[in-house]
């Protein structure tokens, strides 16, 4: 099935006009699409509360996004823009932000051809590239006083918005690409679904019985890249890392009723577990899950039992929270074992994202998207958003 899945099928037209550049006044002023059972509404996202069903679980990224793109000036002029991805030394994001002095980080670099060799400078901050993995660069920071990388990354770097708004950083992106309940730095991108959660929101859900909970994915940049291969086996997915806390999992087991993913990436990682699961009960060390391994594999437990073994693991080693490496590809064909129901905004076309909804409500995506660009509704990031229940 996987094998025979072309992107072109997953294309549609979107024009500029229909992509968001910036949000809208109130965080909870968007628009909201609800699909269930085949019929598609338009609502306001003020009525997410009354939309989900009584004893639900909705499940949060409480990722927060770093000011990853840095800015360096050549003697020339040239100007070289740095945007780190992950930390490779110290590889512990926490420990990372925490240095001072030195780190070292994968990075994309913008305007390399200017920049052959040796290091480059800011008012803070110098860089050389010590090394290059494919399309990414290895760069080691360094600085002379005794703030930490964190500290370094507010004074000069830039919230890294998407590309595909077209526009530079501006100051409302500081606040308004970053979730209200947004906690631990390291992502590039935000988990834009989330976006659209006021106080007054959380507030309305908790009051009707909603129960919340987190979990934290790092986003990558690769979330930005559209499959550039005809077809999507070819297309290698980006790997991000996330943690769960052993008493998010308790609370998983224990519950009876619908589990919504806030976001794609929520959505990710909840999907993920059932087969860290099955690592677990095969012996295996449940590190890194690669892109195609959920297809491959039987189901031989039921979710809770994969759960239960993921929770034995945690108890066995005293751990408090499970950490692990996600290459999770949601595509067409794939066996949702966690979500019953997913918010999320418009994704681009052609991209992972559009495949993971794809795969959640299947060919109603088409429908939902047409409905969408009819009804002016706006798209990407900074856009409107959607409930999604399948049939």
């Amino acid at each position: 099935m996987i094998e025979s899945i072309n992107i072109e099928n997953y294309n549609y037209p979107l024009p500029d006009n229909r992509i968001a550049s910036y949000p809208l006044q109130e965080r909870d002023a968007s628009r909201l699409l609800h699909y269930q059972k085949g019929a598609i509404s338009d609502k306001h996202f003020t009525d997410l509360h009354k939309l989900l069903p009584p004893g639900s679980l909705l499940v949060f990224n409480n990722t927060r996004v770093v000011p990853a793109r840095l800015l360096f000036s050549k003697d020339s002029g040239a100007i070289i823009e740095i945007f780190c991805l992950e930390p490779i030394d110290p590889k512990e994001y926490n420990l990372s932000f925490a240095s001072t002095r030195s780190v070292v980080w994968r990075t994309i670099i913008g305007n390399k051809k200017r920049w052959k060799s040796g290091t480059i400078s800011n008012a803070i901050l110098s860089a050389e590239c010590i090394n290059q993995e494919e399309d990414t660069y290895i760069v080691r920071f360094q600085w002379n006083n005794q703030l930490t990388f964190s500290e370094i990354l507010e004074l000069c770097g830039k919230i890294p918005i998407p590309p595909y708004l077209r526009r530079d950083s501006d100051d409302v992106d500081i606040e308004r690409y970053q979730t209200i309940y947004a906690a631990w730095r390291g992502s590039v991108a935000a988990p834009t679904a989330g976006l659209h959660f006021s106080d007054s929101i959380i507030s309305s859900l908790k009051e009707n019985k909603i129960s919340l909970s987190e979990i934290t994915l790092h986003v990558g940049a690769g979330t930005f890249m559209p499959v550039k291969t005809e077809l999507i086996a070819r297309h290698t997915m980006h790997s991000e890392p996330f943690t769960v806390s052993l008493s998010f999992l308790e609370t998983l087991y224990a519950h009876k009723g619908d589990v919504v993913a806030v976001g794609t990436t929520s959505a990710r990682c909840l999907e993920s577990l059932y087969h860290f699961g099955l690592m677990c009960y095969m012996g295996k060390e449940p590190v890194f899950l690669p892109q195609w391994d959920a297809y491959s594999v039987k189901p031989l437990l039921s979710r809770e039992e994969s759960l239960e073994q993921i929770i034995t693991y945690l108890h066995r080693h005293s751990f408090t929270s499970f950490s692990a490496h996600t290459q999770i590809m949601i595509v067409p064909s794939f066996s949702f074992r966690w979500i019953n129901g997913l918010i999320t905004n418009f994704h681009q076309p052609k991209s992972t994202l559009l495949l993971l909804i794809a795969a959640f409500i299947g060919e109603d995506w088409r429908r939902c998207y047409e409905h969408a660009l009819k009804n002016e509704y706006r798209f990407l990031s900074y856009g409107d958003s959607s409930l999604l229940f399948p049939e």
